[in-house]
């Protein structure tokens, strides 16, 4: 049974969906934005950690980290791209021609070619854009995607927004024991597996800089491309005007055996975070991270 609060979320989706998919789509991105505008009000502890995370990830850009002014409307674009990312989310179709027809990219050939030779591909992205359209495009042009996500409370939100993703031509595995083995088949298959993995969410992650800071990542999409042999590939999406986006791909993370696994892979994660800071640094106001990534900005840190 769904509690108050858990069926109250679980109707608001639902409801929100419902609204996406009836509208004429410049009236609900007009409408997205604007609920979006209450967010940060709303959300104050959110608000302040996308602050954070912001300044870290444009340290390197021209002017120093954002401060003042322009992080405020950096912080407020974040908020925007989330409203534009469940707006286009909820009206995504399978078999859609826009799908297709709004995206570009660049770098498409480092999946299609190790898949047009039957292997496997790790995708491995951070919380930028829209990633479930990354998935849609794809499915789009033919290929089989296994996606890893987070568990949801109550179950059935999580079950409702993995059959949107099936709706979508993904198979959905739950983060958690078994996610692991199922990715390997489906790799083995000759799948692809998309793993948005810029959070340690587990706990136990593998230490890495992080736009000049120690942190952790995830290490499974590290130890999958060593056991497997499939190539490890980072991707970023962004917005761009309208209800156009970008996909870039970028060449693979060199992940074969050098050393005992446990080093191979740290030095194979920490290149991949290299690759995220790389994507994430384009477009830091795109980045729809809010909550903490650095053990600094967590509230239980010893």
């Amino acid at each position: 049974m769904l509690g108050a609060p858990g069926r109250a979320a679980y109707l608001a989706y639902r409801a929100g969906a419902d609204v996406a998919r009836v509208l004429p789509p410049t009236l609900g991105r007009s409408l997205a934005r604007t609920a979006s505008r209450a967010l940060p009000v709303l959300w104050a502890t959110r608000r302040r950690q996308v602050e954070r995370n912001l300044q870290r990830a444009s340290r390197g850009q021209p002017g120093g980290p954002l401060e003042g002014d322009e992080l405020r409307r950096a912080t407020r674009r974040v908020f925007d791209n989330y409203g534009r990312y469940w707006h286009e989310l909820f009206r995504l179709r399978r078999g859609d021609d826009a799908i297709e027809a709004d995206t570009d990219s660049e770098g498409y050939q480092h999946i299609a070619d190790p898949q047009a030779a039957g292997h496997g591909v790790i995708l491995a992205l951070p919380h930028l854009g829209n990633w479930d359209a990354a998935g849609a495009w794809l499915s789009g042009r033919g290929h089989r995607m296994t996606v890893v996500a987070e568990p949801l409370e109550p179950p059935e939100l999580f079950e409702w927004f993995a059959a949107q993703r099936r709706a979508l031509g993904m198979e959905v595995v739950p983060l958690g024991a078994g996610a692991a083995t199922a990715v390997l088949r489906a790799l083995g298959e000759g799948q692809i597996a998309a793993l948005v993995c810029d959070r340690d969410l587990a706990g136990d992650g593998v230490p890495v800089d992080l736009f000049g800071e120690s942190t952790k990542m995830p290490g499974g999409p590290a130890l999958l491309a060593l056991r497997s042999g499939a190539p490890l590939v980072p991707v970023g999406i962004y917005f761009r005007p309208s209800s156009r986006r970008f996909i870039n791909i970028l060449e693979p993370v060199p992940a074969e055996r050098r050393g005992s696994l446990r080093d191979d892979v740290q030095r194979v994660t920490q290149d991949l975070a290299c690759r995220f800071e790389e994507l994430i640094a384009a477009a830091p106001d795109q980045w729809l991270m809010m909550q903490p990534v650095w053990p600094v900005d967590m509230p239980n840190r010893s």
